[in-house]
């Protein structure tokens, strides 16, 4: 009950506020667990094979928590995702491109993040220079 209550409090105060982010507490399973509790399965529940497998956590959970670790734009780390895999939107990328991307995400945050940070801008003067 105490989680329920806490998770509702975070998604009030991110709707109140605009946040596009999610709290720590929603962010999947973080134990070494291998199935959700209650749970026949986790392909039964992630089809697109996306989900929580094998006690580890769902890519878009991963990255973000890179986002809010490392304090990054989440509209621009979609763009340079999308460009970093080819693809038009990411969410058309298969799942190893991902998992590529969120590791090179991480690395360059953690050795130069205002670099990283440089790289992002980047995605916002080319959707400037496009409208």
């Amino acid at each position: 009950m105490r989680i329920a209550e806490t998770r509702a409090v975070n998604r009030a105060l991110r709707k109140a506020y605009g946040i596009g982010l999610c709290s720590v507490e929603e962010l999947g399973y973080l134990s070494s667990r291998t199935e959700p509790l209650g749970g026949t399965g986790t392909s039964a529940r992630h089809p697109n094979g996306n989900g929580p497998a094998n006690g580890h956590t769902r890519l878009r959970d991963r990255l973000c928590l890179l986002i809010r670790q490392h304090q990054l734009d989440p509209t621009l780390v979609k763009r340079y995702a999308a460009d970093f895999c080819g693809t038009q939107e990411v969410r058309e990328a298969n799942r190893e491109l991902v998992e590529s991307f969120i590791t090179h995400l991480a690395e360059s945050a953690a050795r130069d993040r205002a670099a990283l940070i440089c790289k992002l801008n980047s995605y916002a003067q080319l959707q400037e220079a496009r409208q």
